[in-house]
C-alpha cells in the first residue's frame, strides 16, 4: 500500500500546487544569491555560510517537489543529501579553522620578530 502526500482528490492540490512552484521560483532566487556570495566572499566564512544555506535551499526543492510530483522516495533523497550536505560543512569548517590558526601562528611570528627587531636598534 503506497501513501501519497497528495491526494488526487484534494480540495487544496492546486492551491497547493501554486504555492509549491512560486516557493520552488523563490528557493531559485535564493540559491543564485548564495552562488553570488561563494563566489565573491569577502571572507572565507562567507563562503562556508552560503555554501550551506545552499545545501538547506537543495533539500528545500527537493521536498517541494516530492509533493508536486506525488513520489514519497523523494524525501529519502532529501534526508541523504542533509547528511551529506552536513558533512561538506563540517569539512570546510575544519578547512577554514587550520588556514585561521596558520594565519594567526604567522601573525604572533611577526609581531614577535618585530618587537625583537625593534629592542636592537633602539
Amino acid at each position: 500500500m503506497t501513501h501519497s502526500l497528495l491526494e488526487n482528490g484534494s480540495a487544496c492540490g492546486p492551491f497547493l500546487g501554486a504555492v509549491c512552484q512560486g516557493a520552488l521560483v523563490i528557493l531559485g532566487l535564493v540559491m543564485a544569491a548564495c552562488l553570488v556570495r561563494a563566489v565573491r566572499g569577502p571572507s572565507l566564512a562567507d563562503r562556508v555560510v552560503a555554501i550551506n544555506m545552499m545545501g538547506t535551499a537543495v533539500v528545500l526543492m527537493i521536498c517541494l517537489l516530492t509533493l508536486l510530483m506525488k513520489e514519497d522516495y523523494l524525501v529519502d533523497v532529501a534526508l541523504i543529501y542533509t547528511m551529506l550536505s552536513f558533512l561538506a560543512v563540517i569539512v570546510l569548517t575544519r578547512i577554514y579553522l587550520g588556514v585561521w590558526k596558520e594565519r594567526h601562528a604567522r601573525e604572533r611570528k611577526a609581531v614577535s620578530a618585530g618587537d625583537g627587531e625593534e629592542g636592537t636598534h633602539g
